[in-house]
């Protein structure tokens, strides 16, 4: 009998599709611009996975919405060790009561879903209470810099189900006001112990290689009439100065003819500005060869179903990261996107790269 413990940040994610690149004191705004939960979908689709797995699994969680009712729909009967002291507006001080209470219940590991801010919560409260229990993270934040994410919902269920070592990873955190003003300012905030996984992600790289080339190469292909949603990043950046503008380091652009037809665009900016011609340029991000689903929640399943995807990214890159990853939050379109994918690296160059579901 494995006894896993899972708490659930609901309000994680919320700012991504709206362009708010985290949801750090920006919950509010985020509801007003027509956000919804992310966290709720992307934890069922972890607890599914862990279902599955076939192994005598005891749960134990937090009261609504940071878990009960999520585990029993997925067919648990967990044990409940307490409750947010407001479930309309929980904080991190919830988290931290929850990670304290599994603590006590000598849980086997830990499965949180959120972001950044909350694998901050979660390792850092452990490491007051000097333990080591294994801990892993469901991406559903707008921030995931750290490594100790799976690298899916369903992967984060089949890791805490069936690993048998852990290692330790590090847990890290940005200032989201610089990240909205197109500065990355990351900080080692703890380390924590997971479990040893493939699909578990590595840490997020900020650096990319020479990208000039296939930047000039880019800007020579393009063709008048289509519209151009260029998404975040400094190799597709180096784009956006070839195209002759100053692009949202970090967000999503929308360029057509010539022109600037959205910045630092939300996903129903992007869905206003496309035409019956639309192309996607996106380059993996850092390390961990995601192409969507990381960073750039506003390039929605509905606006990806719309538009021709071009990935560029530099040879080191493609090299350092072996295959790309997708994980947009739609299985069926996840599954669509995977394969062999033609990966621009130079102003003619392709290279030939698997894409991972």
């Amino acid at each position: 009998m494995r006894r896993i413990a899972v708490v659930v940040n609901p309000i994680a994610g919320m700012g991504g599709r709206v362009g708010l690149k985290g949801t750090d004191g920006k919950v509010a705004e985020a509801r007003e611009r027509g956000a919804e939960p992310r966290a709720p979908e992307r934890a069922r689709e972890a607890l599914d996975s862990l279902a599955g797995v076939g192994r005598d699994i005891e749960v134990v969680t937090y009261g609504d919405p940071m878990g009960e009712s999520i585990v029993r729909a997925a067919g648990f009967d967990p044990t409940v060790v307490g409750e947010p002291s407001d479930s309309d507006a929980t904080t991190s001080a919830d988290t931290r009561a929850a990670v304290r209470a599994f603590a006590d219940r000598a849980v086997d590991c830990i499965l949180f879903v959120g972001g950044d801010g909350t694998a901050v919560d979660v390792a850092a409260t452990l490491d007051e209470l000097d333990d080591e229990t294994p801990i892993l993270g469901v991406p559903a934040g707008v921030k995931v810099y750290s490594s100790v994410f799976g690298v899916s919902p369903r992967a984060a269920g089949r890791i805490v189900a069936t690993f048998s070592e852990t290692e330790p990873a590090e847990v890290n955190d940005i200032d989201e006001d610089a990240f909205r003003g197109g500065e990355v300012v990351t900080e080692l905030r703890a380390v924590a112990t997971v479990p040893v996984a493939d699909q578990r992600q590595s840490a997020k790289q900020l650096g990319g290689g020479t990208v000039e080339t296939l930047a000039e190469g880019v800007a020579e292909s393009v063709e008048d009439g289509v519209t151009y949603v260029l998404g975040p990043g400094s190799t597709v950046g180096a784009i956006k100065e070839r195209l002759g503008f100053e692009g949202t380091t970090l967000g999503v652009d929308v360029w057509r003819d010539g022109e600037v037809v959205a910045l630092d665009a939300a996903e129903s900016d992007v869905l206003a500005a496309l035409t019956d011609r639309n192309v996607i340029v996106v380059s993996p991000i850092g390390g961990q060869g995601f192409v969507f689903g990381r960073g750039n929640q506003q390039l929605s399943p509905a606006v990806i179903e719309r538009c021709d995807v071009e990935v560029v990214a530099s040879r080191r890159k493609l090299d350092e990261v072996g295959a790309l990853r997708v994980d947009t939050g739609d299985p069926d379109l996840d599954a669509e996107l995977a394969g062999w994918l033609q990966v621009r690296v130079g102003r003619y160059e392709r290279r030939l790269v698997e894409v991972l579901a």
